[in-house]
């Protein structure tokens, strides 16, 4: 039985449906030592601002019971530096390059969106969890007014596959990802992290320097695989699920929710071939249940 992997994410066509998640892959460097990249459908580079960031002081990572917290800061060399040293890298790879762009104000989105329709890239996937620093640091991404003006602003400029990464820190992710397709979004990425915290006991001090980060790990799957099927059911635009996927199973179930594509992102600190295992784990699931095309699977749930 020949089986077709490929799917097709509002124009950017994958050989397979396995998205290295940004923040948790790098540029894909250190990972190229323990996968082949040419076997991941694309990669979504670490996390660009404008101008190169440190990121925030440590202590910045915290492990969960099942998972880890983050607030690295979206420490990177900033967007030109990743055009001069990091696309080359990645081009010498057939997986498709996505550049996860973020920003304080619509204005640095739209400069940046700009920058990079000069670039060598496939697609940007915009974040929109960052604060909004004309207006009082509102984060964009709790803003349905404001996620349809970034979108539409950073579309103008960058005529290539636009997909909008939500924060599932809101009370209808259905209505923000209405407001990205409004926006002109060609599809949608979900979930983000979870705000979370944790205390040190001894010290009576929150283990984070920052005092509060992002919930990644397997602990957010079920909150990320209830978003997505909401999400699928509001929105005709192609979905990239994510949120606690460490196997191919977990993989399967985001299909079934309704993803065309997942990202696998924390899983890959605890095994660096995780993005490799879950592809190699989807094919083999395919063949065993006579399913010859990824589309099949895509938002097959049978509710109650």
């Amino acid at each position: 039985m020949n089986i077709n992997t490929r799917v097709n994410l509002g124009g950017l066509v994958l050989e397979n449906p396995v998205i290295a998640a940004s923040g948790t892959f790098g540029f894909g460097r250190e990972y190229g030592e323990y996968i082949d990249l040419n076997t991941l459908g694309a990669i979504s580079v670490k996390g660009l601002t404008l101008l190169p960031r440190q990121g925030n002081p440590p202590p910045r990572i915290a492990e969960t019971a099942s998972g880890i917290l983050n607030s690295v800061g979206l420490e990177n060399p900033g967007v030109h530096a990743f055009i001069r040293d990091e696309i080359p890298n990645l081009r010498r790879f057939s997986c498709k390059i996505i550049a996860n762009v973020a920003g304080g104000s619509a204005e640095e989105y739209e400069e940046m969106a700009e920058i990079l329709s000069g670039a060598d890239i496939d697609a940007i996937e915009l974040n929109l969890s960052c604060p909004n620093v004309k207006e009082g640091c509102v984060a964009f991404g709790s803003n349905a007014k404001m996620i349809t003006e970034v979108t539409r602003r950073v579309k103008d400029k960058f005529s290539r596959p636009l997909f909008v990464k939500l924060t599932p820190n809101v009370t209808s992710i259905a209505t923000l990802a209405a407001a990205a397709a409004d926006g002109g979004a060609d599809g949608i990425s979900l979930i983000n992290t979870l705000l979370g915290m944790s205390i040190d006991i001894k010290t009576r001090r929150p283990v984070l320097k920052n005092n509060t980060g992002g919930l990644s790990g397997p602990a957010i799957k079920p909150i990320a695989l209830r978003m997505v099927h909401e999400v699928y059911r509001a929105v005709s635009l192609p979905i990239i699920g994510m949120g606690g996927i460490s196997t191919w199973e977990d993989a399967i179930e985001f299909f079934l929710a309704g993803a065309s594509a997942v990202m696998v992102g924390t899983a890959s600190f605890v095994n660096p071939r995780a993005c490799a295992d879950v592809n190699e784990g989807i094919l083999r699931y395919m063949q065993s249940a006579g399913i010859s095309d990824m589309r099949e699977l895509t938002g097959a749930l049978t509710l109650y």
